[in-house]
Protein backbone atom coordinates (compact mmCIF):
# COMPACT_ATOMS: atom_id res chain seq x y z
CA UNK A 1 0.00 0.00 0.00
CA UNK A 2 1.30 3.67 -0.91
CA UNK A 3 -1.39 5.34 1.11
CA UNK A 4 -4.47 6.62 1.62
CA UNK A 5 -6.24 8.98 -0.95
CA UNK A 6 -8.49 11.85 -0.14
CA UNK A 7 -9.98 14.92 -0.76
CA UNK A 8 -10.58 18.16 2.01
CA UNK A 9 -12.20 21.27 0.57
CA UNK A 10 -11.27 24.36 1.64
CA UNK A 11 -14.14 27.41 2.49
CA UNK A 12 -13.14 30.02 0.15
CA UNK A 13 -14.73 33.21 2.09
CA UNK A 14 -13.87 35.75 -0.70
CA UNK A 15 -14.71 33.81 -3.35
CA UNK A 16 -15.40 36.17 -6.43
CA UNK A 17 -19.39 36.24 -6.97
CA UNK A 18 -19.07 35.49 -11.10
CA UNK A 19 -16.68 32.32 -9.75
CA UNK A 20 -19.34 30.77 -7.37
CA UNK A 21 -21.13 28.71 -9.52
CA UNK A 22 -18.22 26.67 -10.17
CA UNK A 23 -16.62 26.50 -6.63
CA UNK A 24 -19.55 25.84 -4.91
CA UNK A 25 -20.13 22.13 -4.57
CA UNK A 26 -21.97 19.87 -1.95
CA UNK A 27 -20.73 21.73 0.86
CA UNK A 28 -23.54 25.24 -0.40
CA UNK A 29 -20.46 27.64 0.10
CA UNK A 30 -17.49 28.25 -2.38
CA UNK A 31 -14.44 25.88 -1.70
CA UNK A 32 -11.17 25.00 -3.19
CA UNK A 33 -9.93 21.27 -3.27
CA UNK A 34 -6.58 19.43 -1.83
CA UNK A 35 -6.10 15.82 -2.74
CA UNK A 36 -3.89 14.19 -0.40
CA UNK A 37 -1.87 10.64 -0.04
CA UNK A 38 -0.77 10.03 3.52
CA UNK A 39 0.43 7.35 5.74
CA UNK A 40 0.10 5.93 8.84
CA UNK A 41 2.44 8.21 10.25
CA UNK A 42 -0.12 11.08 8.78
CA UNK A 43 3.28 12.11 6.26
CA UNK A 44 1.61 13.77 2.88
CA UNK A 45 3.52 12.25 0.21
CA UNK A 46 1.15 14.03 -2.40
CA UNK A 47 -0.81 17.39 -2.40
CA UNK A 48 -2.47 18.90 -5.10
CA UNK A 49 -4.53 22.23 -4.47
CA UNK A 50 -6.36 24.12 -6.62
CA UNK A 51 -9.06 22.54 -8.15
CA UNK A 52 -12.94 24.51 -7.93
CA UNK A 53 -15.30 22.94 -4.87
CA UNK A 54 -18.26 22.01 -7.78
CA UNK A 55 -15.69 19.60 -8.98
CA UNK A 56 -15.93 15.91 -7.26
CA UNK A 57 -12.83 13.49 -6.38
CA UNK A 58 -12.75 12.28 -9.78
CA UNK A 59 -12.38 15.65 -11.63
CA UNK A 60 -9.62 15.87 -9.23
CA UNK A 61 -7.79 12.82 -10.00
CA UNK A 62 -8.39 13.48 -13.73
CA UNK A 63 -6.54 16.92 -13.32
CA UNK A 64 -4.15 15.70 -10.82
CA UNK A 65 -0.27 14.19 -11.53
CA UNK A 66 -0.40 11.93 -8.77
CA UNK A 67 -0.38 8.92 -11.82
CA UNK A 68 2.22 10.72 -13.66
CA UNK A 69 5.01 8.67 -13.21
CA UNK A 70 3.01 5.67 -13.65
CA UNK A 71 1.60 6.29 -16.63
CA UNK A 72 5.26 8.09 -18.48
CA UNK A 73 6.76 4.70 -16.93
CA UNK A 74 9.13 6.75 -14.53
CA UNK A 75 7.62 5.45 -11.47
CA UNK A 76 9.59 3.19 -9.10
CA UNK A 77 9.13 -0.30 -9.36
CA UNK A 78 7.24 -2.32 -6.86
CA UNK A 79 6.76 -5.98 -5.93
CA UNK A 80 5.29 -7.77 -3.27
CA UNK A 81 2.90 -10.80 -3.23
CA UNK A 82 -0.31 -11.34 -1.30
CA UNK A 83 -2.16 -14.85 -1.11
CA UNK A 84 0.58 -16.23 -3.03
CA UNK A 85 0.25 -13.52 -6.12
CA UNK A 86 2.79 -11.66 -6.44
CA UNK A 87 2.11 -7.64 -8.25
CA UNK A 88 4.10 -5.14 -10.03
CA UNK A 89 2.86 -1.74 -8.48
CA UNK A 90 1.12 -0.25 -5.73
CA UNK A 91 -1.95 0.84 -4.75
CA UNK A 92 -3.81 3.52 -3.04
CA UNK A 93 -6.75 3.11 -0.50
CA UNK A 94 -9.75 5.03 -1.29
CA UNK A 95 -13.12 5.59 -0.78
CA UNK A 96 -16.24 3.65 -3.33
CA UNK A 97 -15.99 6.58 -6.18
CA UNK A 98 -12.60 5.63 -7.39
CA UNK A 99 -12.90 3.68 -10.61
CA UNK A 100 -12.33 -0.13 -9.81
CA UNK A 101 -8.49 0.23 -11.46
CA UNK A 102 -5.55 -1.75 -9.75
CA UNK A 103 -3.98 1.20 -8.38
CA UNK A 104 -6.97 1.81 -6.20
CA UNK A 105 -8.22 -0.69 -3.41
CA UNK A 106 -11.86 0.57 -1.93
CA UNK A 107 -14.34 -0.86 0.49
CA UNK A 108 -16.64 -3.56 -0.01
CA UNK A 109 -20.51 -2.24 0.18
CA UNK A 110 -22.52 -4.61 1.92
CA UNK A 111 -19.70 -7.34 2.15
CA UNK A 112 -21.23 -10.62 2.31
CA UNK A 113 -19.52 -13.27 4.21
CA UNK A 114 -16.67 -13.34 7.34
CA UNK A 115 -13.67 -12.62 5.04
CA UNK A 116 -15.48 -9.66 3.03
CA UNK A 117 -16.52 -8.49 5.97
CA UNK A 118 -13.44 -8.47 7.93
CA UNK A 119 -11.77 -6.89 4.68
CA UNK A 120 -14.18 -3.87 4.46
CA UNK A 121 -13.46 -3.08 8.29
CA UNK A 122 -9.84 -3.08 7.72
CA UNK A 123 -9.55 -1.43 4.65
CA UNK A 124 -12.01 1.33 6.48
CA UNK A 125 -9.54 1.98 9.51
CA UNK A 126 -6.80 1.50 7.05
CA UNK A 127 -8.31 4.44 4.98
CA UNK A 128 -8.97 6.55 7.63
CA UNK A 129 -5.24 7.38 8.31
CA UNK A 130 -5.94 10.81 5.64
CA UNK A 131 -8.79 11.70 7.46
CA UNK A 132 -6.82 12.30 10.59
CA UNK A 133 -3.99 13.80 8.51
CA UNK A 134 -6.66 16.35 7.48
CA UNK A 135 -7.90 16.73 11.24
CA UNK A 136 -4.34 17.07 12.14
CA UNK A 137 -3.62 19.66 9.49
CA UNK A 138 -6.90 21.92 10.33
CA UNK A 139 -6.20 21.62 13.99
CA UNK A 140 -2.08 22.92 13.86
CA UNK A 141 -2.92 25.60 11.10
CA UNK A 142 -6.13 27.42 12.36
CA UNK A 143 -6.25 28.78 9.21
CA UNK A 144 -7.08 25.95 7.34
CA UNK A 145 -10.39 25.56 9.18
CA UNK A 146 -11.35 28.79 8.92
CA UNK A 147 -13.25 30.27 5.54
CA UNK A 148 -10.39 31.71 3.45
CA UNK A 149 -10.07 35.45 3.26
CA UNK A 150 -7.39 35.60 0.61
CA UNK A 151 -8.27 37.06 -2.48
CA UNK A 152 -6.62 34.54 -5.07
CA UNK A 153 -6.48 30.63 -5.58
CA UNK A 154 -2.74 30.98 -5.90
CA UNK A 155 -1.92 32.52 -2.96
CA UNK A 156 -4.42 30.00 -0.88
CA UNK A 157 -2.03 27.58 -2.89
CA UNK A 158 0.71 29.08 -1.09
CA UNK A 159 -0.59 28.92 2.42
CA UNK A 160 -1.83 25.52 1.64
CA UNK A 161 1.83 24.10 0.57
CA UNK A 162 3.28 25.87 3.57
CA UNK A 163 1.15 23.99 5.73
CA UNK A 164 1.64 20.91 4.61
CA UNK A 165 5.36 21.36 4.70
CA UNK A 166 5.64 22.36 8.20
CA UNK A 167 3.31 19.82 9.09
CA UNK A 168 5.51 17.02 7.54
CA UNK A 169 8.37 18.94 9.66
CA UNK A 170 6.53 18.10 12.14
CA UNK A 171 5.92 14.52 12.48
CA UNK A 172 9.75 14.16 10.53
CA UNK A 173 10.72 15.75 13.93
CA UNK A 174 8.42 13.48 15.81
CA UNK A 175 9.68 10.46 14.37
CA UNK A 176 13.45 11.70 15.08
CA UNK A 177 12.31 12.22 18.59
CA UNK A 178 11.36 8.76 18.83
CA UNK A 179 13.81 7.13 17.00
CA UNK A 180 16.64 8.95 19.91
CA UNK A 181 14.03 7.79 22.71
CA UNK A 182 14.56 4.20 21.32
CA UNK A 183 18.01 4.43 20.96
CA UNK A 184 18.48 5.96 24.48
CA UNK A 185 16.46 2.85 25.70
CA UNK A 186 19.29 0.29 23.93
CA UNK A 187 22.19 2.60 24.96
CA UNK A 188 21.12 2.44 28.79
CA UNK A 189 23.90 1.11 30.94
CA UNK A 190 22.17 1.30 33.88
CA UNK A 191 19.85 -1.30 32.28
CA UNK A 192 23.25 -3.13 30.95
CA UNK A 193 24.13 -4.19 34.78
CA UNK A 194 20.49 -4.24 36.01
CA UNK A 195 19.59 -7.06 33.10
CA UNK A 196 22.91 -8.63 33.62
CA UNK A 197 22.23 -9.02 37.57
CA UNK A 198 19.26 -10.46 37.00
CA UNK A 199 20.08 -13.22 33.93
CA UNK A 200 23.01 -13.73 36.52
CA UNK A 201 20.40 -14.83 38.83
CA UNK A 202 18.49 -16.89 36.41
CA UNK A 203 20.83 -18.67 35.38
CA UNK A 204 21.92 -20.12 39.02
CA UNK A 205 18.15 -21.02 39.41
CA UNK A 206 18.67 -22.77 36.17
CA UNK A 207 21.66 -24.93 36.20
CA UNK A 208 23.56 -23.69 39.58
CA UNK A 209 22.74 -27.35 41.01
CA UNK A 210 24.60 -28.95 37.86
CA UNK A 211 27.31 -27.22 39.19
Amino acid sequence: MIGSLDCMHWTWKNCPTAWQGAFQGKEKCSTVILEAVASKSLWIWHAFYGMPGANNDLNVLERSPLLNDLVNGVAPRISFTVNGATYNQGYYLTDGIYPAWAIFQSSISAPQGNKRRCYAAQQEAARKDVERTFGVLQQRFRILALPCKLWSVDAMNDVMLACIILHNMIVEDEQRITSLNHQYLFEDEWLHYELKTDLIEHVWQCYGDLG
